[in-house]
């Protein structure tokens, strides 16, 4: 049996995983590579595979760096089932199209290629099949697949996989301490032969998760003295959302929020949270008994929608103080880098970096400090406040990430592969989890194909 990295190794997009068994090719998420044109172009390379020998796909969760190529690996011939939770299939149909949106405006504005079109997001939505958490499916004869709760996004999960007598687990992304909405991640089955364990933040500490809502109000109060915009580059999936709920308390119930005007200026953002609404089964504690109180968490007075352009456009005349919050996550593209153009020179402005930052993303540039940057190809001088919440993340911190690995309570996974993190963060936590856990420990490159 062989494991093929063919995305997310030694970086943290592309994510992709074959599994090569006596008899079937399995394939493990195939998500877009993000960060950069050298990054992104490849996702025009041909896949390290022949699409149509693959048997089927497994996916964790509905981020574009897991799903993006889906779509293109169904024009390049794929013909099996995708299996995947309820959630995630109808969060990534909204990621696709949104996808081939951006594709078209791109090849109008750079002739860069479109990967693939309507009729290939429809034949993708017919092969998917919803599943439920923690149930156990025979996905292919003989081999059987159970999604258990990352605690990452809504839907997302981690896989265990059970085939020729050996127990194979893809982590997907696993999620931050105490996520808002979304239960704990669950727990490691015990006699694991191999993990496939994401390293994102393999090398950090987060904030505590108790002084998250006072971290954001303070940013806020102090965006608000200074009476500019406050822009936050927020992933249209979980990100938005946690961030919602967290504003939603300190407007109704805390009573702390400042009167400012909120833009949610993302229409994926705002699709996505109708999707959210759809599923109450899998919210937490938290999260339940306010909806059985009839809030809607995800809404309060300040927050306007603004889901067209011209909605969008009428937000530069609202003066402030006020807040917009924009994908992408990144800063390397949507609405955000519109507003980014206009504010970032100001020194009444905020941006609050609320998630991961890819390398070679605007994002990564503003959190590391540049004090000038490029954007609709003129040079953009910064000088607002740049403020980033490490307790926001949706992904689990070095922490985190070793509590999970030892949480089977017995012994650890035989062999653990560090994926989805860059080079610094998967070797750092690979030496942290090699010491506590005395266990097999690597940290593959892209196209490596190893024997399991």
């Amino acid at each position: 049996m062989k494991i093929k990295f063919c995305g997310a190794a030694g970086e943290v997009t592309g994510s992709c995983h074959l599994l090569k068994t006596a008899k079937y090719k399995i394939l493990v998420d195939c998500g877009m590579f993000q960060g950069g044109h050298f990054n992104e172009e490849k996702n025009q390379d041909d896949f390290p595979f022949d699409p149509a020998e693959i048997d089927v796909l497994l996916v964790t969760h509905a981020h574009l760096d897991h799903v993006g190529r889906i779509p293109k690996l169904i024009k390049g011939g794929f013909k099996g089932k995708i299996w995947l939770t309820k959630a995630t299939a109808d969060l990534a149909e909204l990621i696709w199209v949104d996808a081939w949106h951006i594709m078209k405006e791109n090849f109008k504005h750079y002739g860069t290629p479109i990967l693939f079109d309507e009729s290939d997001i429809a034949l993708t939505k017919y092969f998917c099949e919803g599943i439920n958490y923690n149930e156990e499916l025979e996905v292919l004869p003989g081999v059987k697949a159970v999604w258990k709760d990352a605690g990452h996004i809504f839907g997302a999960t981690f896989i265990e996989i059970k085939v020729d007598g050996k127990k194979i687990v893809f982590s997907g992304d696993i999620g931050n301490e105490d996520v808002p909405i979304l239960r704990d991640t669950q727990k490691l089955s015990s006699d694991i032969d191999v993990l496939l364990c994401e390293s994102t933040y393999g090398d950090r500490i987060h904030e505590p998760i108790d002084v998250r809502r006072q971290v954001i109000l303070d940013l806020i109060k102090t965006g608000v003295k200074k009476g500019g915009t406050i822009m936050v580059p927020a992933f249209s999936l979980e990100r938005t959302q946690e961030f919602l709920y967290e504003l939603n308390k300190l407007s109704e119930y805390d009573k702390e929020l400042p009167r400012i005007p909120i833009f949610l200026d993302s229409p994926l953002a705002i699709d996505a949270t109708e999707v959210y609404k759809k599923y109450p089964e899998y919210y937490d504690e938290e999260a339940i008994s306010l909806h059985k109180m009839g809030d809607d968490f995800l809404d309060f007075p300040e927050l306007q929608l603004t889901h067209t352009r011209e909605e969008s456009k009428k937000i530069n005349n609202v003066p402030g103080p006020k807040m917009v919050i924009a994908g992408a996550g990144m800063m390397n593209g949507g609405r955000i880098i519109h507003h980014a153009f206009r504010y970032l020179p100001d020194p009444a402005s905020t941006l609050i970096i609320v998630g991961y930052q890819a390398q070679g993303t605007l994002g990564r540039k503003l959190y590391e400090g540049t004090k000038k940057v490029k954007i609709f190809n003129e040079d953009v001088l910064v000088r607002c406040n740049i403020k980033a919440i490490g307790a926001l993340s949706a992904h689990g911190d070095q922490n985190k990430l070793i509590k999970w690995v030892g949480s089977t309570g017995q012994q650890p996974p035989k062999q653990i592969f560090c994926v989805h993190g860059e080079e610094h963060a998967a070797t750092e936590l690979a030496h942290r989890l090699r010491d506590k856990y005395q266990t097999e420990v690597f940290v593959p490159e892209y196209g490596e194909e190893v024997e399991i």
